[in-house]
């Protein structure tokens, strides 16, 4: 049989509320009977906890949270994480969700399935004007160079498949 909410309260140096509060919010379990077992919860209290508290005033927390370095899931580490501990990470999520909402509302970002599209449909039509420029210019060179139209045109036509042969070969590399 441990303490009452009250004289724990007192013990802590805060509010009945606040033990109440925490009692809600599981950061501390009472006895089945309802009283509070005050060394273990204590302990519950200073795990449990996002801010240690001392009277009225507060002292703010410094957490490092690790992106991704943990071994448990959204980066926690494994084996279990403090209320602490998955409330920061939950925090970081957020605050990461809203700085990528933000970026596309600026118009920073593009969708990428749209930005795809586009740069296939460029590459496209500058393949077409190429495969079309052989017919348009060849007449001309033939002229200025005294040899057969027909010849100078399969030279061409030839010549730009195999450079964009070589080109369709190319991997290009996204850093």
């Amino acid at each position: 049989m441990g303490i009452s909410i009250r004289a724990y309260a007192r013990h802590r140096g805060v509010t009945d509320t606040a033990v109440h509060k925490a009692i809600r919010a599981g950061r501390i379990t009472p006895e089945a009977d309802g009283t509070i077992d005050a060394d273990r919860a204590d302990r519950e209290w200073a795990r449990n906890s996002d801010v240690p508290k001392t009277g009225t005033r507060a002292k703010a927390a410094k957490v490092a949270v690790p992106e991704g370095g943990g071994d448990g899931p959204a980066g926690l580490p494994a084996g279990g994480a403090s209320l602490l501990q998955a409330r920061t990470v939950n925090e970081v999520v957020k605050a990461q969700t809203n700085k990528v909402r933000l970026a596309r509302l600026k118009g920073e970002l593009v969708d990428r399935p749209q930005a795809i599209a586009h740069v296939f449909k460029l590459a496209r039509s500058e393949r077409d004007a190429w495969l079309n420029w052989p017919a348009r210019i060849s007449a001309q060179m033939a002229a200025k160079l005294n040899i057969d139209p027909h010849t100078m045109h399969v030279a061409l036509e030839a010549a730009v498949r195999e450079h964009l042969q070589e080109l369709g070969e190319m991997r290009p590399r996204v850093d």
